[in-house]
């Protein structure tokens, strides 16, 4: 089975759950719990979010990562270009399956196994956390793109090439 998100304008991936360190800003709102968040600033080390902030809705934010600790980890990475139709629109669909092809964006929950080798075998939280997959109850997006995002990939070699420029893949 498939179950695509309509219309699809994102690459994303399962990042490991224990290897982010630095911080990001939202740049559009996003509801969490069903109310409205604007800039949402989270602080990672680890992996793990051990601060955040919001301009609008951090009672929910508070409310969000107290619902488990797999909350307070990354469940997906997603990049999607600042030349997407969604994205072009510039309108806010108050929509997370439209609104997350709008922009680059983090969730913060459960992971995707499928997007790891041999992830679709993995069935206890066990098993998903060694692989480095998060679990949570709960995945939303944050976007956190915009038109000055410049994203470079280092590889396993030590290369670093460029993603994208300006919000635009370059590829």
């Amino acid at each position: 089975q498939f179950f695509a998100n309509l219309p699809t304008e994102e690459i994303f991936t399962t990042p490991d759950r224990l290897r982010a360190d630095g911080y990001v800003t939202t740049t559009k709102p996003v509801s969490v719990l069903d109310v409205k968040t604007e800039e949402v600033r989270l602080v990672f080390k680890d992996g793990k979010v051990i601060d955040y902030s919001a301009r609008e809705g951090k009672e929910a934010m508070d409310t969000f990562f107290s619902i488990d600790e797999g909350t307070r980890r990354l469940g997906e990475v997603a990049l999607v270009d600042e030349t997407s139709p969604i994205a072009q629109s510039n309108y806010i669909f108050n929509s997370i399956l439209l609104d997350e092809n709008a922009s680059c964006h983090l969730a913060l929950g459960d992971g995707y196994p499928t997007a790891l080798a041999n992830g679709a075998l993995l069935s206890t939280d066990e098993q998903l956390h060694e692989a480095g997959c998060n679990t949570s109850l709960m995945h939303v997006d944050f976007m956190i793109g915009s038109k000055d995002m410049d994203i470079d990939a280092t590889t396993g070699d030590g290369k670093t090439f460029a993603v994208m420029r300006k919000g635009v893949f370059v590829f």
